[in-house]
């Protein structure tokens, strides 16, 4: 890392909550207001709503005035309905009507990690002038075969929606773009996403999902906690002294 990637941290803020928070809330921030443009008023759908990125970007989105619709087990519903969103079980056959039910006009943007068959539903919620999220492709990971051939497709499928004379557009977002063509316009972006992302943090309008903390003596079973997949939220390692 380079002295020009380096951006002040608050004092104030725990260093565990900063380091959950930076890609996650990153992500989250530029998606919303960067790449989508969700406007004050608007309404969303965010896919795996109680996930790291998915908290995050209820959090940003509920500070701006947004509406969300998040999908998730049903066991996490009343997390999201304590966080001011509408849940919709992601296990239900019929998701995306009951989404339609809930937003008969369309949302202004749909934020899906999931990718695979379901994208063409997440890209028919979108109102003329919505805008379609895609950061993942969960729903391919385990696919047998080329393992960069889901993600060709994918972007063919972005290209040719875009193509179409409906007013929607459609993009895959990814953390690093312009990172080596355009360092200096990248590190700039960056530095200012972040600094909003640890003030948002210091002011108590967002927080990350940590799930447990343990010290590094007991790395193994924060490792085995981490994998197990019950908990929502990350597992933080910290030095034996904190």
């Amino acid at each position: 890392m380079e002295a020009a990637d380096l951006v002040p941290v608050p004092d104030a803020l725990d260093p565990a909550e900063v380091k959950t928070l930076l890609l996650n809330g990153i992500t989250a921030w530029q998606m919303l207001h960067r790449r989508a443009a969700v406007p004050t008023g608007g309404t969303i759908v965010v896919l795996g709503a109680n996930g790291g990125v998915g908290s995050t970007l209820v959090q940003l989105a509920r500070h701006a005035g947004i509406t969300v619709i998040g999908t998730a087990s049903v066991r996490h519903h009343e997390m999201l309905r304590a966080a001011g969103v509408t849940p919709v079980d992601y296990r239900d056959p019929a998701m995306y009507d009951r989404i339609r039910e809930l937003a008969p006009g369309g949302v202004d943007a749909v934020f899906d990690h999931v990718g695979g068959a379901g994208l063409a539903g997440s890209w028919e919620l979108l109102r003329r002038g919505g805008t379609l999220v895609s950061y993942g492709t969960a729903a391919t990971k385990d696919d047998e075969g080329n393992s960069q051939l889901p993600v060709l497709k994918l972007f063919g499928r972005l290209a040719l929606w875009n193509t179409l004379p409906n007013g929607r557009r459609a993009g895959f977002y990814n953390f690093w773009a312009g990172r080596r063509l355009r360092k200096a316009a990248f590190r700039a972006r960056l530095r200012a996403d972040l600094t909003v992302v640890l003030r948002l943090l210091a002011d108590g309008a967002v927080a990350p999902q940590i799930a447990a903390r343990f010290p590094l003596s007991d790395a193994t079973a924060a490792l085995a906690l981490a994998e197990s997949r019950t908990v929502a939220g990350k597992v933080v390692i910290t030095p034996d002294n904190d």
